[in-house]
């Protein structure tokens, strides 16, 4: 692992204006004093408040990307930071832009013959009736570009569904995406470089892992070890690293994923900036492959893209 001098001065990216902010905020906070902690020449900097270009004129040699949502994990920081000339860290542009994409990633993983559950875009003069027929009931509605869960709603009855694609594509003003629900225990492989990290077993109240359950309570377990078997893990690894891959991804991040009663595997989605909270998954696995907060921040770091 490269020494703290070798990165110059470094921005944590913070903040940003998506609907994610907060979470951000806890995200770049956790990874600026941890950079801090192994000597690193780490100061904030939130887009929201300060121009870009202040990055060159304050001799900033590397940007640690902790923004969460559009405008941070969406290509569009990245595309900036590249016109610059100024190394980050996570996937590139367009790896970053589809990843943000849940539809498009979709796309792409079904192009790459990889598993992932029947969906189809939402609509408001849609028939309701139609879309719980062919993907069945329960189903799942969601923002195609939100991260964190925000604006997704498991709906159970037809008649939820009018209010659930308000909620995803008016609210987040964003196309709405139904998809099959997937029943079945849920797991995250989180990607470091070209490796995945021990695997996560997901278990939140009553199945809901929400943006509450996510962020802001203790009630969410989760098990690393996931409790698989060494070889049905390897497996579920293998394919993670191979859906962050097609999909254009680099550096870090995290595939969620999904068993199903026949201990099929389903991709549901990948996160090109996971959350560094005290409760992100990231670090849990990285904890559990043995490397701490600190020295995960600076392996991240490390892995910074130069476009």
């Amino acid at each position: 692992m490269s020494s703290a001098a070798t990165f110059g001065k470094v921005a944590v990216l913070l903040g940003g204006k998506s609907a994610e902010r907060e979470i951000s905020l806890m995200s770049g906070n956790g990874v600026l004093k941890a950079l801090r902690t192994k000597g690193v020449n780490a100061h904030p900097f939130d887009p929201a408040q300060r121009d870009l270009f202040e990055l060159k004129r304050e001799g900033y040699a590397r940007c640690f990307i902790a923004l969460h949502g559009r405008g941070g994990e969406d290509g569009t920081i990245q595309g900036a930071l590249e016109v610059l000339g100024v190394p980050y860290t996570g996937s590139g542009v367009m790896g970053s832009a589809i990843g943000m994409d849940k539809w498009r990633t979709k796309m792409v993983w079904i192009a790459n013959r990889l598993p992932t559950p029947r969906y189809r875009i939402l609509g408001a003069n849609d028939n309701w009736k139609v879309v719980a027929r062919d993907l069945g009931l329960p189903l799942i509605v969601k923002p195609a570009n939100e991260g964190s869960t925000l604006g997704l709603t498991k709906v159970t009855a037809v008649k939820q569904l009018p209010a659930a694609y308000e909620l995803a594509a008016k609210k987040y003003h964003d196309i709405a995406l139904a998809e099959q629900f997937i029943d079945g225990p849920e797991y995250t492989a989180s990607v470091l470089g070209d490796e995945a990290l021990p695997l996560i077993r997901i278990e939140a109240p009553k199945g809901n892992y929400d943006y509450q359950n996510k962020y802001f309570t203790d009630d969410t377990k989760y098990h690393c070890p996931s409790g698989l078997a060494p070889k049905p893990e390897a497996a579920l690894k293998a394919l993670a690293l191979q859906a962050f891959r097609v999909a254009g991804c680099s550096g870090w991040g995290r595939i969620d994923l999904m068993l199903d009663s026949r201990k099929k595997p389903w991709l549901l989605e990948v996160n090109t900036v996971p959350g560094m909270t005290d409760h992100s998954l990231v670090p849990m696995a990285a904890r559990a492959a043995g490397l701490s907060y600190p020295d995960l921040c600076l392996r991240i770091l490390e892995l910074a893209h130069v476009g």
